[in-house]
């Protein structure tokens, strides 16, 4: 059985496919069909592009029109609103609109009076979603998939090479991760998982033979002003970063449950913990104060971390005498 590694740029974000396969132009025929529907959903999806669904739903909704929608886009519209209602509101497709006052490269905070008239055009209470009819009740409304586009692709592409007749691989999508099944003599894969507060270092890594992990946190976009932190995550009621939590991680049976369930525990500040932890999911925290937790292989991670540091303990003890 032969490995096949496929690497591409998709939803601003570097992807690989790892795939093993005893044919090795299938495997690579199948990737490249994998690679194919990563390509579409962006432009499907993507906000950026004049051409895309997003694009025609927020023309609509700019005019608080109403516009019908296919039912792929349906079913992720469907979960979103169940994100929503389980989140109380903190998950909100709807408050995209907060990156115009909120620009991580500029080195400031917004100005007075830019948030406040944002908020009145966000909320997905203000929408209208009756399949497959979506209506906007106020004018300048928009809408972002960008909280599970990408793990929605993730998942498709590694159902698409799965339904294939592929057994061993992995996905990742720019951090988000779907491995199908182990690796070809049933080791798992291993999976590196950043230092939110260190970005250049490794709190470690996980094993995993099924299923997906997801991260949400301010790796890459955060302002610290006045040793404060501002994270790119924004609560949809006050638009303001949300508060308490670096990073999160989240294994779940499909990378779109773990990226959705990360992304509300973040917005849930501290409070994400122990919701996190009624939910019975495998998870890892990291507090804006550098304390971190996790329950499920994220706690064994973490405890031979800490077995780690006490071993060491001594012998850098010994050199400062």
């Amino acid at each position: 059985m032969q490995s096949h590694r496929l690497a591409f740029r998709a939803m601003g974000s570097p992807c690989e496919l790892q795939l093993f396969g005893a044919d090795p132009r299938e495997t690579e025929a199948i990737g490249a069909r994998a690679r194919a529907d990563v390509l579409r959903l962006e432009q499907t999806y993507s906000r950026y592009r004049e051409d895309s669904l997003t694009s025609a739903i927020n023309r609509a909704a700019a005019a608080a029109g109403t516009i019908e929608v296919d039912p792929e886009t349906a079913a992720l519209l469907d979960y979103a609103h169940t994100c929503y209602r389980e989140s109380g509101g903190l998950f909100d497709i709807t408050s995209g609109l907060l990156r115009r006052a909120w620009r991580f490269d500029s080195g400031r905070l917004p100005e007075p009076g830019e948030i406040a008239p944002l908020l009145a055009r966000i909320g997905w209470d203000k929408v209208v979603w009756e399949r497959p009819r979506l209506s906007f009740g106020v004018p300048g409304m928009e809408i972002d998939f960008g909280g599970i586009g990408k793990e929605y692709a993730a998942d498709r592409a590694a159902a698409l090479c799965a339904d294939a007749g592929l057994h061993h691989g992995l996905v990742n999508l720019g951090g988000d991760i779907r491995v199908i099944g182990p690796q070809p003599d049933g080791a798992p894969w291993r999976v590196g998982l950043q230092d939110p507060l260190r970005p250049e270092t490794l709190l470690g890594g996980v094993l995993l033979t099924g299923g997906a992990i997801a991260s949400s946190g301010d790796y890459a976009r955060c302002l610290v002003i006045d040793g404060k932190r501002y994270g790119h995550i924004l609560d949809p009621r006050t638009g303001w970063p949300a508060r308490g939590l670096a990073a999160v991680s989240v294994i779940a049976a499909t990378c779109v449950v773990a990226g959705s369930l990360s992304t509300i525990a973040m917005l849930k500040g501290r409070d994400g913990i122990p919701w996190l932890g009624a939910l019975g999911v495998p998870h890892l925290w990291v507090d804006v104060d550098g304390r971190q937790g996790g329950s499920g292989v994220f706690a064994d991670l973490l405890e031979a971390r800490r077995a780690s540091f006490r071993a060491a303990a001594p012998a850098r003890s010994a050199e400062s005498d």
